[in-house]
Order: C-alpha cells, then structure tokens, then sequence
C-alpha cells in the first residue's frame, strides 16, 4: 500500500483528519512582537490565519506591524495588566470577526529583577518574576477561556512554559523563581484543560530549551554555557534552538489538527531533557 504524505505547509485533510491548517483562524499571540511570539506569528499568517500580536515595547509593537502585513495588528499594552488580554481579544474580534486561539508567550528571565539561587533570591525578585512569567499568563488564560464561553465556540489556548520546570541545570541555569514559575504554568494548564475539556477547550504548553532569544542573550554570549549545549541539546549537531524550531508545534496546537488533544506538554528541546550535559571540570566549584 502507497501512502502518500501531506506537504506541511500545505492544508490538507486524509480520512477526515485535518492536518495544521489556520484558514479562517483568529488568533492572539500576548507577546508576540518579538522572539517566539514573533515567529510563531509569522508561521500563522502563513498558513491563513489573522493575528493580534501584543508587546510592551512601542518600538518592537511597530516592526512587528509592519513585519506581519495586513493579516495582522499589534497592540501596545503590558501583559502583567489584567485588562491585557481582554483588550486584545476584543480587538480581534472587531477588527477580524472571530477570535479562536490564544498564545501565551509573554515571560522571561528574572534575573534582572532579583531571581537567581534560593539563598539570593530577593523578594521582589520572587513576586516581579512569578508576575511576569505566571499572573500574566492566568490573566490571558481567563480572558480566552471567558471569551469562548460566551461563544460557545471551543477553542484553543497554548501557553509557553520551559523544560526547566521540571528539567534543572543548576550550573548555568540556577533561576528558581523562573523554575517555579514554569513548573506552575503546566500545571495551572493541566487543570484548566481538564476543567474545560468537555466545552472544547483545549489547552496545552510547549516548552522549549535554550533558544536564542532576546531573553537569552547572556546565555547566547557565553562560550562556557554554547560548549554546555554541544552535549545539552546534542540534536541537530548540538546547537542553541531558533525560534522557528518552535513554529511547526505551534500552528499544529493551535489548528484544528489538534481537535483530540488537551493537557499535554510538548518539549522542543534538542534533546535537552535526555541528556546530561557535560560541564567543564575547571568550572565545578
């Protein structure tokens, strides 16, 4: 028997089963103007979707408008505020005529603010980091699955979440805050999956590794921490993720390719969670 696979990017269907296609798709990226949120919003224009991208920077909000074209709008506003996600699924809705998909990427490292190892954690620290990378992400959350309710539509919500939530690397990685953060997002999303499951509600993480990102920057400068990846993240030869390593998984969460699947946590990690990652012996106190 000959089986004849789908091009991705192409939308198809075999046997009834939809394979990632967004035609028709509105969808909200909260931290979306740069980054992942950024590319992930480009991979969703491309397969037919209209996007509301939302960042904090008016400088990032303006080249991420012109970056995506008409099939999108970008709003200036602060993920932390509650009043956030509401405005942006609001603006997709009037401006678009649907909304069917949130994508919570907004969060990042703590360590500027104070997180760092328990013993120098401070507490502003603690609360600035589980802000931007928890609250926000609730305050996004409850705005979609509000939203959906009231349609009664169904839809899908994904939420970026990190392998070192529940995958440490203590010797350059030792942010416990951000862990704790992360490590909550699976299951604070595991918990509203199976609460809304029977409303067709789907939500679910993904969680990458090192990526370079603006986030990363310091980790990205480190040729201590680029040798740790060599054997971290041994895929593709042994190499920091890009954005777009990302994209594929996130077009697939938020089309109707994933109809049946709800409450999971996909780890894009060049391997990072099956391997041990050699550190240098001079670098071991």
């Amino acid at each position: 028997m000959r089986i004849c696979l789908p091009d991705f990017a192409s939308p198809n269907t075999v046997n009834g089963v939809a394979f990632p296609d967004l035609n028709g798709k509105c969808i909200v990226v909260i931290g979306g103007t740069t980054g992942l949120g950024l590319s992930a919003a480009r991979a969703f224009v491309l397969h037919g979707a209209r996007v509301v991208v939302v960042g904090r920077n008016p400088a990032s909000v303006a080249s991420a408008r012109q970056a995506l074209g008409a099939s999108a709008l970008a709003l200036a506003a602060d993920a932390v505020d509650p009043a956030t996600a509401p405005r942006a699924i609001e603006l997709a809705v009037r401006e678009f005529g649907g909304f069917h998909g949130l994508y919570h990427v907004a969060g990042g490292s703590g360590r500027k603010l104070g997180d760092g190892p328990l013993h120098e954690l401070t507490d502003e620290g603690w609360r600035a980091t589980l802000d931007l990378n928890l609250t926000s992400l609730v305050w996004s959350n409850r705005a979609a699955v509000r939203r959906f309710l009231e349609q009664g539509s169904g839809g899908s919500i994904l939420n970026m979440g990190s392998v070192l939530g529940w995958s440490p690397s203590p010797r350059h990685f030792a942010t416990h805050a951000y862990a704790a953060a992360k490590a909550a997002v699976v299951g604070f999303t595991k918990s509203i999956a199976a609460s809304y499951a029977a409303r067709n509600i789907r939500c679910n993480v993904l969680a990458p590794a090192l990526i370079e990102t603006p986030m990363s920057e310091r980790a990205t400068r480190d040729e201590a921490i680029q040798r740790f990846m060599k054997t971290k993240q041994p895929l593709d030869g042994g190499r920091i993720g890009q954005p777009a390593d990302l994209d594929a998984a996130a077009v697939y969460f938020l089309s109707d390719a994933s109809r049946f699947t709800t409450g999971q946590v996909l780890a894009v990690d060049g391997g990072w969670c099956v391997s041990e990652g050699q550190c240098e012996s001079s670098s071991i106190q």
